[in-house]
């Protein structure tokens, strides 16, 4: 299995990047909706195998944690895979291109907000139909488990929101950033499966994860309101920048584009 050098790997993520900010508003609101599904799907996935063993996890609890970490990175695998537009990867991906000047700070602002738009309103509806009509938290155990993870999501404080934001977004983007190194089925698979599963497993904030978790525990009966949900998404929206932008993106083109390259 070959593994794309550094250098080419930048090349490659200047020109992806390129691409994402010349699509259509159209295109792009279609694939960040379908991104922001993909994630939910992932999500609802975590909750009924990590929250599906209750006697067994109860004394276990890092069974739960692990368990909810295997299933979580299908969203992200089926978003490289099929070409979904995600806020949190384009914070690392967008990033080499606008370095390299082929575009400016306010088109990759420009991008982030309208995926963010489109990302919350495709998990909004899947979350929805797919969820809460369809019955999948409407009982015990998972009834209980999603209201208590929207209820503790909504609490959460600000500098912990923001920091557990940077930590899960650096996870997600190492993870593009290693799908875009491979080209094998197997290969992207494990790249999407080991770094988000550990953002999972160690209980880091992702905002458009949140966009399903926070919205199918008030659709249940959490105790969380509007604003409690953006109390949540504002500070991990700002982390998750953070993370991608300058624990990915910056870095890693500082590191290791052609021009910066000393090896």
């Amino acid at each position: 299995m070959s593994i794309l050098p550094h250098p080419e790997l930048i090349t490659k993520i200047v020109g992806i990047g390129r691409d994402k900010t010349s699509f259509s508003l159209y295109r792009m609101a279609i694939l960040s909706m379908m991104a922001g599904a993909f994630v939910s799907m992932g999500g609802i996935l975590s909750i009924a195998v990590g929250y599906g063993f209750p006697e067994i996890t109860a004394a276990n609890p890092g069974l739960q944690k692990l368990l909810s970490g295997l299933m979580f990175p299908v969203g992200l695998f089926l978003i490289v895979l099929f070409g979904g537009e995600l806020f949190t990867g384009n914070n690392a991906v967008l990033i080499p291109a606008c370095s390299h000047r082929h575009y400016g700070p306010l088109t990759v602002l420009k991008n982030w907000v309208i995926v963010w738009c489109f990302n919350f309103a495709g998990a909004l509806i899947f979350t929805y139909l797919f969820v809460y009509l369809s019955g999948l938290t409407a009982n015990e155990p998972y009834k209980s488990a999603i209201i208590t993870i929207a209820q503790n999501k909504a609490a959460l404080p600000l500098i912990p929101a923001i920091c557990k934001g940077i930590a899960a977004n650096w996870c997600v983007c190492l993870a593009v950033w290693l799908c875009l190194m491979v080209n094998s089925l197997p290969a992207k698979m494990i790249a999407c499966w080991i770094p988000v599963g550990a953002f999972v497993v160690l209980g880091y904030e992702h905002c458009i994860a949140n966009m399903f978790f926070i919205p199918a525990g008030m659709l249940e009966g959490a105790n969380v309101t509007v604003g409690d949900m953006f109390h949540n998404l504002i500070p991990v929206t700002i982390g998750n920048i953070i993370g991608g932008a300058m624990l990915v993106g910056m870095l890693f083109n500082h590191l290791h584009a052609p021009q910066n390259n000393k090896e």
